[in-house]
């Protein structure tokens, strides 16, 4: 399909959701405020698809800023695509509300339009968003994710969410879901780590199978937050292949990341709160990889994931992220 700025892919449900979306996720050192602000700079550029998160603790900013830009006219409620999503806390069914209506009253809005189970790990349920032991161990929890899934199904009967989906599953996950009996929405995206050195092909041709649409977040490798991400792994957008594409296209680096996942049929999370390079990374429409470009870039692949999966490492499952 030809992408231009207000390009979407049309979800199972009926529902579209804009190809390009912005990531509001900054460090706990990260003033509350940037997001507020960024978020405002996104929308003005053209965002449409604002993503989210309840364990953020930016909830109450960015829905500021969703509405002061509906106040100004800049958009109305039904442009904007909201993304939030279910904490690992939440997972008992009684609970999956209770997230998703907090998340509702901090952004000031009646209805989200995707809410997504955040991990297929549960933890202890309970308003500690991070239970741990005496040990200084994640404490766990074992709802079957089936009974959460169903949960989620009742919340868009209620009309609180339009879309649910799930994110960082693998295909095993997914299909627990898939062949659960009684399903009654099948989920409409898988949210995962996506980037030229983790093109996720083998997860994105099960997703596109199922008509499922797969959403990449760290699409230009990483905040390097020092919390998740090894601070000796390799600099993304210093990658010398795709520094020579993106001179020889008279691009950045960042935008020809960015391209890549697009034409491959991925949705992407740009995340950043300095003005200028939230107006650039949205310059992803006015040119194209040819073929050439694309396999090299596809060369780059060496599964490396920078969002680090050992923080579960005394999961029962782990390591449930090595598997597509």
């Amino acid at each position: 399909m030809a992408l231009h700025k207000d390009s979407h892919v049309a979800l199972s449900d009926g529902h579209k959701m804009p190809v390009i979306g912005f990531g509001t996720y900054a460090p706990e050192k990260s003033p509350k405020h940037l997001a507020e602000e960024g978020t405002k700079v996104a929308i003005d550029v053209g965002y449409r698809h604002i993503d989210c998160a309840f364990i953020y603790g930016n909830e109450v900013e960015v829905g500021r800023a969703i509405r002061a830009k509906i106040a100004d006219g800049t958009v109305k409620r039904e442009d904007v695509f909201y993304t939030g999503k279910l904490w690992s806390t939440f997972h008992t069914p009684e609970r999956v509300r209770v997230c998703l209506e907090k998340s509702l009253k901090d952004l000031q809005l009646d209805y989200m339009d995707l809410f997504i189970i955040h991990e297929p790990i549960e933890l202890k349920p309970g308003d500690d968003p991070l239970p741990l032991d005496e040990n200084g161990k994640l404490i766990y929890h074992n709802t079957d994710i089936r009974d959460t899934w169903k949960a989620l199904e009742k919340c868009k009967d209620a009309g609180l969410v339009r879309s649910i989906g799930v994110s960082n599953f693998n295909h095993k996950q997914l299909e627990l879901i898939l062949n659960m009996p009684g399903l009654k929405y099948k989920p409409v995206c898988n949210q995962v780590e996506c980037h030229v050195y983790l093109n996720q092909s083998k997860l994105l041709e099960f997703c596109k199978s199922k008509d499922i649409v797969l959403v990449g977040y760290s699409v230009l490798g990483s905040s390097r937050d020092e919390q998740w991400v090894d601070q000796n792994s390799p600099v993304l957008l210093e990658d010398p292949v795709l520094n020579r594409i993106a001179k020889k296209l008279n691009r950045t680096p960042t935008q020809v990341a960015m391209r890549y996942l697009l034409q491959r049929g991925v949705v992407i999370l740009a995340k950043s709160f300095t003005p200028a390079r939230i107006q650039q990374n949205f310059k992803v429409f006015d040119f194209k990889l040819d073929a050439e470009d694309m396999k090299s870039l596809d060369g780059l692949n060496r599964n490396l994931r920078y969002v680090d999966a050992t923080k579960w490492s005394d999961h029962p499952k782990y390591p449930f992220h090595e598997e597509y």
